[in-house]
């Protein structure tokens, strides 16, 4: 019995379930289409609605950082810059004060305009003041007190030659400079305040001082005659961040990492005597890492030496270490020495030439060559005297 109501059962089933014609088919997806574009059009009034809001309220945001903060201020407002202040810095303080509406717009401002000569000191403004104006009374503004010192870092110089230079001009003690510069905790300190140029690079163990290449060449002015380790530091980062992320954009554009950048513009720091040398030698380095080859540049190699070389010999070359491009493939593993914003530059924009090999006779001139046989003909011809 029961099977016999399972069958009637089933039948009923299959004459409920009306099997739909072609037609009727179509007739459920011109439905079904309709429906869709009905949600899809919704669906871009609403995004363009969100786009144009979006616009207009990104305008009014930009509009109003730019603008004076209020125009009919009679308010004067004294403001101090710190000696040592990145842009950064100084971007922050104003919007503080209320000089300012927004420091991020502030530091896009100066960026574009290449406003940079910024001098620390007291400076008297107002919220009624344009951007424009801002920025022409910090950049000759005078200090209102005189620095006390200054020491001037050069360019090409190594994290020993930069501890010299402060023990001889500041009183800093070099052996204590240099442990200050292997202190793990306080370099990731300082990865952490500078994101921008400071990466877990630095801190690979192989690296002999992390922030190698990272203390900018230039004159540095302290408000004290004896400024301490953490304030003679914290000043050339600042000045190296300056640097730096006036390039960020192109930087961002490479597939190198900050950390490579710099290294790659320490070697040619130490390899070009001039601006047009430097572009060439840069692009001679990229050529030979597309093709594959060691880098094989001389400073490395006296580098790895930790020592002064006059003259290298064969034996130098063998040395085992991760700086020396002989021995290693790519670059090594971090820079050598502080650059020069000419050699950033010319990593960034190096001069395109199909040469691989390059050298430096005794009054200074650098000679570039396409193959190793034309390279040795050089050799012989400035090197050897043959």
């Amino acid at each position: 019995m029961s099977d016999d109501k399972s069958n009637v059962k089933e039948e009923k089933n299959k004459k409920s379930k009306k099997k739909l014609t072609y037609k009727e088919i179509s007739q459920e997806r011109a439905k079904e289409a309709s429906i869709a574009r009905k949600i899809i059009v919704i669906v871009l009034i609403v995004l363009t609605a969100i786009i144009v809001f979006g616009g207009f309220s990104g305008y009014k945001f930009v509009k109003n950082g730019v603008s004076p903060v209020d125009p009919d201020s009679e308010e004067s407002i004294d403001v101090t810059i710190p000696l040592g202040s990145s842009s950064s810095d100084i971007a922050t303080i104003l919007e503080d004060e209320g000089i300012i509406a927004n420091s991020l717009i502030y530091r896009f401002y100066i960026k574009f305009n290449n406003a940079s000569d910024f001098q620390a000191g007291e400076y008297t403004l107002s919220p009624s003041m344009t951007l424009a104006e801002i920025t022409a009374e910090l950049e000759t503004g005078s200090l209102q007190q005189e620095a006390q010192l200054r020491v001037t870092v050069p360019e090409g110089r190594s994290m020993e030659e930069i501890a010299s230079i402060f023990q001889e001009h500041a009183g800093i003690d070099s052996e204590e400079f240099l442990e200050k510069m292997t202190d793990q905790s306080y370099m990731e300190k300082l990865i952490e305040q500078y994101p921008n140029i400071l990466t877990e690079e630095i801190l690979e163990e192989d690296i002999i001082y992390p922030l190698e290449g990272y203390l900018f060449p230039a004159t540095y002015e302290f408000y004290t005659d004896d400024p301490t380790l953490d304030e003679i530091i914290t000043q050339m980062l600042n000045k190296t961040n300056d640097v730096v992320v006036a390039y960020y954009d192109q930087i961002d554009a490479l597939d190198f990492s900050i950390h490579e950048i710099i290294t790659l513009a320490s070697l040619v720091e130490e390899e070009a005597p001039t601006e047009e040398d430097r572009r060439e030698i840069a692009g001679v380095f990229y050529n030979r890492l597309d093709e594959g080859m060691k880098l094989q540049t001389d400073p490395t190699v006296i580098y790895a030496h930790r020592e002064h070389i006059p003259r290298l010999t064969y034996d130098h070359y063998e040395i085992d270490s991760p700086y020396n491009t002989y021995q290693v493939q790519g670059l090594p593993v971090g820079p050598i020495a502080n650059f020069g914003e000419s050699s950033l530059a010319a990593v960034l924009e190096p001069d395109e030439t199909n040469y691989l090999y390059f050298l430096a006779d005794s009054d200074g001139n650098v000679h570039y060559s396409t193959t190793y046989e034309e390279h040795q003909k050089l050799e012989d011809q400035y090197i050897h005297n043959e």
